[in-house]
């Protein structure tokens, strides 16, 4: 019997020994923390009504959704990784796994006592047992690996089943937000303004503009004398107004080889835009090819362009303040395929930033704190 049991046993304990399991309970701790996150967002949004600013409490509850619906995402991508690991890992081993499985069979289906008997008499037998006995537990530690490998697997799928069904509540509840937000920012009227915007200066400003270049400079030229601060105490402070990467730096050019002087940032779909300083809208709408554009002036003889919107808030003259939401990029909201796939949600929208000082573009990297 020893003789049938030596080689597989060995072979079977060796590979598994050196391929412990390694667990998904990081995987599960961060979806467990995002479904709460997004269970007190949907609490927020409905607490919205009744807020004091109500676009102030809808910009916090899309970022919880976001920052919820983000940290989802990721614990379903090490979940799906995980199990795919587990998964390569037990089809790379089936040999050693089927030949342990039938050690363990052979031996649980023997009634009584086990006697191992060894040809060359007593002395062999002795050997025989001690070696049994040393490998035993071996058989069982392995056996455990095993099971634990195959129940983190099953609760794994349950993680993701129940993170598809979370995450698609999360999905409602932050296009919900983002609706409410646009019909909260267009009844807004505690923002200051500063000058009245002339819609027949505009209209011919518009319409002899070929360039941004050449409407920018022509905005600075239509101004008028306000205290503003310095333009240089900005520098090295602004924060992204959007929540993305870099695709292009200052003057790199794109596929086309059209060289444009600012940053195209890559963004997901109906991301929101923020204003990263206080500032007054100079524009807002649409422009050429740009698509919708809105241009701040945060400090004397300087303009902030962000363009490529699929939606803008706020009027010409009025004062902004820092963190303020001034559009929403465009595209469709993320749908639950997007979400669950293991490369994540694609950032498919472009939002492009320039920074004009003294009629000049300037290099944003000197203005953003990255």
């Amino acid at each position: 019997m020893l003789a049938r049991y030596k080689h597989a046993v060995c072979a079977a304990a060796l590979c598994l020994v050196c391929a412990g399991p390694v667990t998904g309970e990081t995987a599960q701790e961060a979806a467990f923390a995002a479904a709460q996150q997004l269970s007190d967002a949907t609490v927020a949004l409905q607490q919205t009504e009744g807020a004091r600013d109500r676009v102030k409490a809808l910009t916090e509850v899309i970022d919880a959704f976001e920052a919820g619906l983000a940290a989802m995402r990721n614990g379903v991508r090490s979940a799906a990784l995980r199990e795919q690991a587990i998964r390569r890992d037990l089809e790379a081993r089936n040999e050693e796994l089927a030949a342990l499985l039938a050690v363990m069979q052979t031996l649980g289906a023997a009634q009584g006592p086990q006697v191992l008997l060894h040809p060359s008499g007593a002395l062999g037998t002795a050997r025989a047992g001690m070696m049994v006995g040393d490998i035993s537990p071996a058989l069982q530690a392995q056996a455990a690996a095993l099971r634990a490998q195959l129940d983190e697997l099953r609760d794994l799928r349950v993680l993701q089943e129940d993170a598809t069904t979370r995450m698609q509540a999360g999905l409602e509840g932050v296009q919900a937000a983002r609706t409410a937000l646009s019909q909260a920012i267009s009844q807004r009227t505690d923002r200051p303004r500063r000058f009245v915007e002339d819609p027949v200066r505009m209209a011919i400003l518009l319409d002899s503009a070929e360039t941004l270049e050449a409407f920018a400079s022509g905005l600075i030229e239509e101004g008028e004398e306000w205290a503003l601060p310095e333009g240089e105490a900005l520098k090295g402070t602004l924060s992204l107004p959007v929540r993305g990467a870099l695709l292009r730096d200052f003057n790199d050019a794109d596929a086309a080889g059209i060289v444009r002087p600012g940053w195209l940032i890559a963004t997901e779909p109906r991301a929101k835009v923020t204003t990263p300083t206080a500032a007054t809208v100079r524009y807002l709408g649409p422009f050429l090819d740009y698509g919708n554009v809105i241009i701040l002036e945060p400090a004397a003889d300087t303009l902030l362009v962000l363009a490529g919107m699929g939606q803008v808030f706020g009027s010409v003259g009025q004062i902004l303040q820092e963190g303020d939401v001034v559009g929403l990029m465009g595209g469709t909201d993320a749908n639950l395929n997007d979400l669950t796939q293991v490369g994540g949600v694609s950032r498919s929208e472009t939002l492009y930033i320039e920074i004009r000082q003294f009629e000049e573009p300037v290099d944003p990297n000197d203005w953003f704190a990255r």
